[in-house]
């Protein structure tokens, strides 16, 4: 299970308190790493979740898992009255939060240190939760998508978008040789903290997808769920009403 592959494999700190200190480690080479590695793909993904969640509700949104912000700042194009973002890397944070001044979005705009697992905001907040590359980090994965289960109203939606595993050849071949050997290293190089982008492609081996992760939301109170694979099986956009 996804639980027990950690970033740091000699240390006995929970999964929760390696993977916070492991993206504060990189924080200041995510955002470069991600775009880089995924050869700016990501964002055209994040851009397909909008596609998918326009025409919903959409009022309150938040961002489990934010991050620097990437998939917050998209959700603004849903015309949003308020995007909280929520993540346990203060790292992480500083860097989106520099970003929201930066674009002057004070206003609508507002990150805040916290544990996707037990997050302090009130039942049926939000019009739409979100999770991009950050459900496979939750240390107990129910956990975390009954509690934003919990902060959605009755009818809004969830829209999580994770890594996958591509079946096709020759997608499968490159895919796993290119996240096993490559990754590793050149993350290494960057960032310096190699474990980061070792841990990246085990997290995603031990995750499920497609019908299984499916059948998770099903499980923790969701409905109507879709799934939506992009870019060969690399990644799945997976939508669901709570």
């Amino acid at each position: 299970m996804s639980e027990n592959v950690r970033p740091y494999k000699e240390s006995s700190e929970s999964k929760k308190v390696q993977v916070a200190k492991m993206f504060d480690n990189i924080a200041h080479k995510y955002d470069f790493l991600n775009h880089f590695f995924s050869l700016g793909i990501d964002i055209l993904w994040r851009k397909k979740s909008i596609r998918l969640l326009k025409g919903r509700p959409s009022e309150m949104i938040l961002d489990v898992a934010t991050g620097t912000g990437d998939m917050a700042f998209e959700l603004l194009k849903l015309n949003p009255k308020k995007v909280v973002g929520v993540d346990i890397s203060q790292g992480m944070l500083d860097v989106g939060i520099k970003k929201i001044k930066e674009k002057g979005k004070e206003s609508i705009m507002e990150f805040q240190l916290g544990d996707s697992e037990e997050m302090s905001f009130a039942d049926n907040a939000f019009d739409i939760a979100t999770v991009s590359f950050g459900a496979r980090n939750f240390e107990h994965l129910e956990k975390g998508l009954g509690d934003m289960h919990r902060v959605l109203k009755k009818g809004g939606s969830i829209c999580v978008l994770e890594f996958s595993q591509p079946q096709a050849f020759p997608i499968k071949q490159v895919y796993t040789f290119y996240s096993r050997y490559i990754m590793p290293g050149i993350g290494k190089l960057v960032s310096k903290d190699k474990a980061a982008y070792t841990y990246l492609p085990e997290s995603v081996q031990v995750f499920p997808y497609g019908e299984k992760f499916a059948e998770v939301l099903r499980k923790v109170g969701f409905s109507d769920v879709e799934i939506h694979p992009v870019t060969g099986g690399i990644a799945c956009i997976y939508i669901a009403k709570a």
